[in-house]
């Protein structure tokens, strides 16, 4: 805990900095959510196809981008909503702006009860 997923179009891989958006959101995740910075894991998943509305996906003029992290019940509503405002902060921050139409979100989300882990 926290588990958190990028979610982005693969056209946004060069101008997205990915490495700099996950230390800068594990920072922003034990400052606002108090975790522990060791337990900040994030994975980012690009998609090989995005489309927006009725354009042609092939144009490549939108780039979609959508954080979601899960955090272990406790945390209050306006504690996540100031971590997704932060998480959208630091994806203009973090994304070049390359000339594409960015739709950027972020949720977060309370991880089930039945949420287990273990290291090795």
């Amino acid at each position: 805990m926290p588990q958190i997923t990028v979610d982005y179009s693969r056209s946004l891989t060069p101008a997205f900095d990915r490495a700099g958006f996950a230390r800068a959101l594990h920072t922003a995740t034990v400052e606002i959510a108090a975790a522990k910075p060791e337990a900040c894991k994030t994975q980012f998943r690009p998609s090989e196809y995005t489309a927006f509305g009725y354009e042609d996906p092939d144009e490549h003029n939108h780039g979609v981008v959508h954080v979601t992290l899960g955090l272990l019940v406790g945390r209050t509503d306006e504690t996540k909503a100031k971590l997704t405002e932060a998480v959208l902060e630091l994806l203009k921050q973090h994304i070049e702006d390359d000339g594409l139409v960015l739709h950027a979100s972020a949720e977060v989300r309370d991880l089930d009860a039945s949420y287990r882990k273990f290291e090795r």
